[in-house]
């Protein structure tokens, strides 16, 4: 039963990517919460951290759409494989839009305490997103 409600919890969190809507972060993330991505900033934690990611990058792909592919837990551990898709018409981390469709492929751990999210841990294709927006072109161009 723990294991299903863990996994409810990082479900929740990832339907907020979904939805934008991050009104219940605080319902499923410690005040104290740490994420481990490299792609974020450190001061992207606890629930207002986790807030302005959904919110960064709903602002760069307004039509987000995130999908869970495979979940499972042990203890107080959830593993999730998911997948996301969107067009980029909005501003990516100082970067202008791109118009491009992308879609992207990542996993997610996250460790649950007392019913919240106390520390994530994110490995995504990084690196194919910026070449799906041919940032990563323009950069090595620039560089050559």
């Amino acid at each position: 039963m723990a294991n299903e409600q863990n996994e409810q919890i990082v479900r929740r969190g990832f339907e907020m990517f979904n939805t934008g809507d991050t009104s219940g972060a605080a319902e499923i993330t410690a005040p104290d919460a740490v994420s481990h991505d490299p792609a974020q900033p450190e001061d992207s934690q606890g629930p207002e951290g986790f807030a302005a990611v959904v919110a960064m990058y709903r602002g760069a792909f307004p039509d987000l759409t995130l999908t869970v592919e495979e979940m499972c837990s042990d203890g107080d551990m959830v593993c999730t494989r998911w997948s996301s898709e969107g067009t980029n018409d909005g501003e990516l981390m100082g970067m202008p839009p791109t118009g491009k469709h992308i879609r992207v492929t990542g996993l997610a751990m996250d460790r649950i305490k007392d019913g919240k999210i106390v520390e994530s841990w994110n490995q995504w294709d990084n690196a194919g997103l910026m070449q799906q927006l041919g940032i990563g072109e323009a950069a090595a161009a620039a560089a050559s």
